[in-house]
């Protein structure tokens, strides 16, 4: 053999060699990426467990929450407000009322005609985006936006809709944020939650700042009941059905309200009511607990938020935060693990980019290729290419961050329960305790929803047969409009 051919022999297996310690290479960091990717993984699955003995603890932290927040104001991180609604609709209310449900990025203005013994007889709706910038503008002008579509949707009144002549329209305001009622028509905002940042309306009555709205668009309308959404929720259950003893929402935020006996309302200065009983709007999305599992994602999600320190148990529940838990455990894998490639995705830097209804499509993903998932992190973070090992692990990360919240929204449903005497079973007491929920996380995210079911069974045992989860749909809505009418200024001239 030549010099040449020798020299030529000895590049061309350098060259093999190079290549394949290049491809060995290569796969030795796929191997160590992938390995990294899982470690974050089990660790965040480790940090998220809830286990049934934690569950417990939980429940009854809430519970004792619950006690120290009725002896007393600011005794408890659950501020057990008195929603002053100790009369719930019947079913005997009749005529036309209104009700606007504010409680997130939309609000709905609602119309119903009650006939009484025959319920509700029409009833329409329309639902509103509020623009971004009038969640961190001034009180002026977001209740004057509110009143203006209130307004519009007064005059597409049609003929089905009869309200007597010289009587003045009433209204069931659904005002989902911590007031502090003063009565069942006033009540002044405690702070704001759901992204929410309107600081001269802190300390204001809400009620009084919707009527001059009000009056400002020649709006000729009564507020008859101010109600938070989970009472709204609650009296809107209790009308369809007499069983319901409690109401939870979870949507883009979380509470419940729950049916009290008055006198275990240490705090309740005034006169007993004559019904015994008391709705209580816990705003457990402020519950906290040493026993929460949180993880440094939760913390740093907490530190950045509008509210730092603040409503804990929410930011572990609620439809606003889980996708972006999701986003967060991403940008690490992609830090450490170069989870996406060589190059972070710039749209996976952007805070709540990865919204709760994207993390429940690509949960709920079962076709073979997860087509959906690679779809979304196409469309959402314009990464253009993903393996089905990547999707795969995507749709891990999504269960680990649903189970948790929805296996700690059970946790809180029993704290409720034992707080009542509704967790065990007494002998000869056959009676159904139902729980009405509303909100789009437990409606339209099935995991969710089946995940939270199955743990309460899990937690309540033979007592499960007892406890009903009924979903109310629009319930806070229906509920105020109820609440309207079971309190309108005109009941006592029709009575008499």
């Amino acid at each position: 053999m030549g010099k040449v051919a020798v020299a030529a022999t000895v590049v061309c297996t350098a060259a093999v060699c190079a290549a394949a310690a290049l491809v060995v290479r290569r796969q030795m960091q796929s191997s160590g990426k992938w390995a990294k990717a899982e470690a974050i993984l089990r660790e965040l699955e480790d940090k998220c467990g809830a286990p049934t003995a934690k569950l417990r603890q939980v429940a009854d932290a809430m519970t004792v929450e619950m006690h120290a927040g009725l002896a007393s104001e600011g005794g408890s991180k659950l501020k057990m407000l008195i929603s002053y609604v100790d009369n719930l609709p019947t079913g005997d209310e009749t005529g036309l009322f209104y009700a606007l449900d504010l409680g997130g990025t939309n609000f709905r203005v609602m119309r119903v005609q009650l006939g009484g013994k025959e319920g509700v007889i029409k009833q329409e709706s329309e639902e509103v985006s509020i623009p971004p910038h009038l969640m961190v503008g001034s009180s002026h002008e977001l209740f004057d936006f509110i009143a203006t579509a209130l307004a519009k949707f007064v005059a597409t009144e049609g003929e089905d809709f009869h309200l007597p002549a010289g009587k003045q329209r009433e209204l069931g305001f659904t005002f989902s944020f911590p007031v502090r009622q003063l009565s069942l028509a006033s009540g002044t905002l405690i702070k704001w939650t759901k992204g929410f940042l309107i600081e001269d309306a802190v300390g204001e009555d809400v009620v009084e700042e919707l009527t001059k709205a009000m009056e400002r668009v020649n709006l000729d309308m009564r507020v008859a009941a101010l109600v938070n959404d989970t009472v709204g929720t609650l009296a809107g259950g209790k009308y369809s059905n007499p069983d319901v003893i409690a109401a939870v929402i979870l949507g883009t935020g979380s509470n419940a309200a729950y049916i009290e006996r008055a006198h275990a309302i240490p705090k309740w200065q005034g006169l007993l009511p004559k019904t015994g009983e008391m709705v209580i709007n816990m705003e457990w999305g402020n519950f906290r607990s040493s026993h929460l599992p949180l993880t440094e994602y939760d913390i740093s999600l907490d530190a950045e938020s509008l509210n730092p320190g603040e409503q804990i148990f929410e930011k572990l529940v609620s439809g606003m935060y889980l996708g972006e838990i999701v986003r967060r455990v991403l940008c690490r894998m992609v830090e450490e693990a170069s989870f996406f490639g060589d190059t972070i995705p710039p749209k996976l830097k952007i805070p709540f980019i990865l919204r709760t209804p994207d993390m429940s499509a690509m949960h709920h993903d079962s076709s073979s290729d997860l087509k959906v998932v690679g779809s979304k992190l196409k469309d959402i973070l314009e990464v253009p290419n993903s393996s089905l090992k990547m999707r795969k692990m995507i749709v891990e990360l999504c269960d680990i961050v649903t189970s948790r919240g929805a296996r700690l929204a059970a946790a809180g449903i029993l704290g409720i329960l034992k707080k009542i005497g509704r967790d065990t079973l007494k002998e000869g007491d056959n009676q159904k305790s139902v729980i009405a929920l509303d909100g789009g996380l437990f409606e339209h995210y099935t995991e969710f929803r089946n995940c939270m079911s199955s743990t309460l069974k899990e937690l309540l045992g033979e007592v499960a047969e007892y406890i009903v989860i009924e979903l109310a749909n629009d319930g806070s809505g229906i509920g105020a409009a109820l609440l309207a009418a079971s309190h309108s200024q005109y009941i006592e001239v029709q009575e008499s």
